[in-house]
């Protein structure tokens, strides 16, 4: 007997399967290919979601990172009826932010198979102050069982960094520890491109020394002031282009996403000067 589950996974795999043949990511980025993590627009989302999707499509966004994962529900939505929404705006979902233990593995799964959607990604790890290389090594074990987990049912687990992973333990860096300790097959990760360089490394050592491992971009800017504050991509310093021409294909980057985590203006707008300007850049 076929299974709701199985059928899901069954799915599923030929969805992924489709959206990552070798083909389609020979063509290279084009600006139809351009994805929004939904974060950006939250304010817009927390007062009437079905119109900012409208409003993301209008732009001209085509796929989208979920950040709104909740007790088997996005957004307070069923999987598949928020999936029928996000189709019915014209986009795709490609990718979702949710933080899970190994005995909630069971629920993200299944409501991220009914989604649809390839990937699904730890958008943070909490770490003391003073973080030791033990505490690293348990977080790249914890993401390595997660992993095992997604890749049964033909879903691919990420990890998303910040800045804080990127200070120094002896010699090393927990981000370091993190891509050294997690198994390639099991485990990717999403290069936020602002945060490297918030942290004051070079974001290109990172993508070409760990060539494969980046699946997935956050594509956000920095401003020249002294806070290095977010701002609109193509408005800032981080030279984006030098990135996807020079670094795209060794880092392994399938998906990109553009993300502001602080507006300046209304988020919308940020959002649409992002895109236009990302269109010039690729």
């Amino acid at each position: 007997m076929i299974t709701r589950r199985d059928f899901l996974k069954t799915t599923t795999l030929a969805t992924a399967s489709a959206l990552l043949a070798p083909g389609i990511l020979r063509a290279g980025p084009h600006k139809k290919d351009i994805g929004l993590q939904l974060y950006t627009v939250r304010d817009h989302i927390s007062k009437d979601l079905p119109g900012t999707l409208r409003a993301v499509a209008k732009i001209g966004y085509t796929r989208l990172e979920a950040a709104g994962y909740n007790d088997g529900k996005f957004y307070g939505m069923a999987p598949g009826e928020f999936r029928s929404l996000v189709s019915g705006s014209g986009m795709q979902p490609v990718s979702s932010h949710v933080a899970f233990s190994p005995e909630q593995s069971r629920q993200v799964i299944d409501a991220h198979l009914e989604l649809d959607v390839p990937y699904v990604v730890y958008p943070w790890i909490s770490m003391p102050e003073i973080p030791s290389a033990d505490d690293y090594l348990r977080a790249a074990g914890l993401f390595n069982r997660l992993g095992e987990a997604c890749k049964k049912d033909g879903l691919r687990f990420g990890y998303h960094n910040h800045d804080f992973e990127f200070k120094k333990i002896g010699d090393t860096t927990g981000f370091d520890i993190l891509l050294k300790n997690t198994d390639p097959d099991l485990v990717c990760f999403e290069a936020d491109i602002y945060w490297m360089q918030y942290a004051n490394i070079v974001p290109g050592d990172y993508l070409s020394k760990y060539p494969g491992r980046f699946e997935l971009w956050h594509i956000k800017d920095m401003d020249s002031g002294t806070g290095r504050t977010f701002t609109e991509v193509g408005e800032g310093t981080i030279p984006y282009g030098d990135y996807f021409t020079n670094f795209k294909d060794i880092s392994g980057m399938k998906y990109f996403f553009v993300e502001q985590d602080k507006c300046n203006r209304d988020s919308l707008e940020s959002t649409k000067i992002s895109y236009r300007n990302l269109k010039k850049i690729l």
